[in-house]
């Protein structure tokens, strides 16, 4: 490709990837018919990448279109290609994005995004991601602090076929401004299916109260299954209000929520599907 020249690309699908591969290999694009329907909206994007120099004591606020995942899986794979190492805080923006309304149906919808847990399982040494506090809908609150360093000069390609066998696994319940009664009744029914499949299963608590339990009531919980051959597999919830419900309301509405043991069986069996399909969707 020479200077000034543009790869030419069509369509809405995989946007950010195709800006982070752009960015990474230092290649200009230009993306038509993003919108190709829309009258408002523009439809052609050009973008020429820049070079990633990496900072310390960075902060960006995340917002509450998406979760702070959103913003964490593509981070990472910037932060490694920096000039320098990347130290980020990402913040006011709610730990989970699941709570677009309030959660009466069940746990295992299509997830938009990785939690903080499920990506904080799979973080390689030398990457560090912090949970500073939790934060669910509708007022958010979470805050976590990333720090990513600079990889070595040369890189290894990898060639991995084989998911292996199922040999642990891990996971966390968390509980902001409720009662730690719902994490320990998640654990014990996550627990109840998955301790006659395999016997190394550890659920933790993570309990959140005062400044750390974000801006409003909810409870989670994330099962991350390891295999022989270093796979991680996840599932993942949460269980919080609508955006915009006056706390007032809160209740008259606590009812409709999902019971905490119905969560923890609903994301045992998740996790269980993710496995049964090699963690591909």
């Amino acid at each position: 490709m020479g200077k000034g020249c543009y790869m030419k690309l069509k369509g809405s699908q995989n946007l950010r990837l195709r800006l982070l591969v752009a960015t990474l290999s230092s290649k200009s694009i230009i993306i038509e018919d993003i919108r190709a329907d829309s009258t408002w909206h523009g439809t052609k994007l050009k973008y020429k990448p820049g070079i990633i120099m990496g900072r310390r004591h960075l902060v960006h606020n995340c917002g509450f279109n998406r979760s702070i995942g959103y913003f964490l899986e593509l981070l990472i794979l910037l932060g490694l290609f920096g000039k320098k190492p990347l130290t980020i805080r990402l913040k006011d923006a709610k730990e989970c994005c699941r709570a677009e309304k309030p959660v009466k149906q069940s746990v295992d919808f299509h997830h938009k995004d990785l939690s903080v847990a499920a990506i904080i399982a799979a973080v390689t040494e030398g990457l560090e991601l912090k949970i500073e506090s939790r934060g669910v809908a509708p007022k958010g609150g979470g805050e976590v602090v990333l720090s990513v360093p600079m990889v070595p000069n040369s890189l290894t390609a990898t060639k991995w076929v084989d998911k292996g066998l199922v040999k642990r696994i891990r996971g966390v319940s968390f509980s902001t401004r409720v009662s730690v009664q719902f994490e320990n009744t998640m654990i014990h029914a996550a627990r109840g299916i998955l301790n006659p499949l395999l016997a190394d299963v550890h659920i933790f608590t993570d309990h959140k109260a005062g400044a750390q339990a974000g801006m409003s009531p909810g409870y989670g919980i994330s099962l991350v299954a390891e295999t022989t051959s270093g796979c991680v597999i996840s599932a993942d919830t949460t269980v919080s209000y609508a955006r915009g419900e006056d706390d007032a309301d809160l209740d008259d509405d606590r009812k409709d929520l999902i019971p905490a043991e119905e969560v923890g069986e609903q994301i045992a069996t998740a996790l269980l599907g993710e496995i049964k399909q090699g963690g591909s969707s």
